[in-house]
């Protein structure tokens, strides 16, 4: 099964509540993106977004030019159901974003939250980071996270690399300079911590 399949089949199958990354609230991501873009005009990306409620809270606060993309168009149409009339203003993405044709320097902040860790291929990685590079403007700042050291081996019956501070900020190179690194344990719905590492960089 190809990863678009998989994560098709993965939110054709459970509800939003029953995946482990679920939280009804990204707290940490919606700490660094107001910290890094106070501006409610600043173009945001968040990847792999999925059906996570970021989109919803950035709407909420006032954000005006917030992108969503990911590669399931099922976990995309949840997502885009929930919010409603809300969702007209928000751009949706179908896409793998290794591939994916973005604009060249249209956002000032990139968010992941699990997206990164499942490219278990140097050279994809090396693909991500040329996307990030290519569609984040200078000086604009960039937010993933994936899992910590002490975080879970696979995911979603997929394996995952797992990052310290020191190692995700390598995978993206001096262009990108490191601001500030925060691990967070996340509680899974069923009550499992996994430990995620999060870096806030800027685009130098």
């Amino acid at each position: 099964m190809n990863a678009k399949a998989h994560w098709e089949d993965v939110y054709r199958s459970r509800a939003v509540d029953e995946v482990s990354w679920y939280r009804p609230h990204l707290d940490v991501s919606l700490g660094l993106i107001e910290d890094a873009a106070p501006d409610r005009g600043s173009a945001i990306i968040d990847v792999g977004g999925g059906e996570a409620t970021l989109v919803d809270d950035l709407v909420a606060r006032g954000y005006g030019d917030v992108t969503v993309l990911d590669i399931s168009q099922a976990a995309i149409d949840v997502a885009r159901a929930r919010l409603g009339p809300a969702a007209a203003p928000v751009r949706w993405i179908t896409g793998d974003i290794t591939q994916a044709e973005l604009e060249a320097a249209r956002y000032d902040l990139w968010h992941d939250r699990a997206v990164f860790h499942f490219l278990t291929k140097a050279e994809d990685r090396a693909a991500y980071v040329r996307q990030v590079a290519r569609a984040v403007k200078p000086g604009g700042h960039v937010i993933v996270a994936t899992f910590g050291p002490e975080g879970p081996e696979k995911c979603s019956g997929m394996d995952v690399v797992r990052y310290d501070a020191g190692s995700l900020h390598g995978e993206f190179g001096a262009k990108f300079r490191l601001l500030d690194s925060v691990t967070e344990l996340h509680e899974t719905p069923w009550g499992t911590p996994q430990q995620f590492m999060y870096c806030f960089c800027r685009v130098e």
